[in-house]
């Protein structure tokens, strides 16, 4: 079976482009919110990378980076395929987090960083779950599947993050 280069999605799942009206409006959204937290990581990760002063936490940082780079790369061919539009830049929303963090420093960042990342896994293992097993669309749907092992795993290192702090 051939998969998408770095993934386990089959290329079967991606060989045609879904109809828009095939596609339900919960798969959009997902796919949308996907991209935009995605891009806010790499963002939070590089600013991170930067502020922390925790060895451990500049090396959570970058495996973020590093995770959610090639997620979204993944994510982007998914989109297309899906024949979903994704936002090139941060909403007011994910701007307004950035900002938030970006305004500390120390270990007041690092506190503020690790509370913020364990809320973000939290919700993105819950969102990718949640469309892994009940999404409309088989492409997005073998997305969420393929990313929520990893998410599951930022999740445990996050918190172990914030157990010894």
């Amino acid at each position: 079976m051939n998969t998408v280069p770095g993934t386990n999605i089959p290329e079967s799942a991606t060989a045609a482009p879904i109809t828009k009206s095939s596609a339900r409006l919960d798969d959009e959204k997902f796919t949308k919110d996907a991209a935009l937290r995605g891009m806010i990581e790499v963002e939070l990760g590089k600013l991170a990378v930067e502020k922390a002063s925790r060895d451990d936490v500049k090396k959570f940082a970058r495996k973020m980076i590093d995770d959610y780079t090639n997620a979204n790369g993944v994510l982007m061919q998914v989109a297309r395929k899906a024949d979903i539009q994704i936002p090139g830049a941060l909403d007011a929303k994910h701007q307004s987090r950035f900002d938030k963090l970006s305004a500390l420093s120390g270990e007041a960042f690092e506190k503020a960083y690790i509370h913020d990342e364990v809320k973000h896994c939290q919700s993105e293992v819950t969102g990718f779950r949640a469309e892994a097993q009940t999404g409309g669309d088989p492409v997005v749907k073998a997305f969420a599947a393929y990313r929520l092992p990893s998410l599951q795993e930022d999740l445990k290192m996050v918190k172990n993050l914030g157990k010894e702090h």
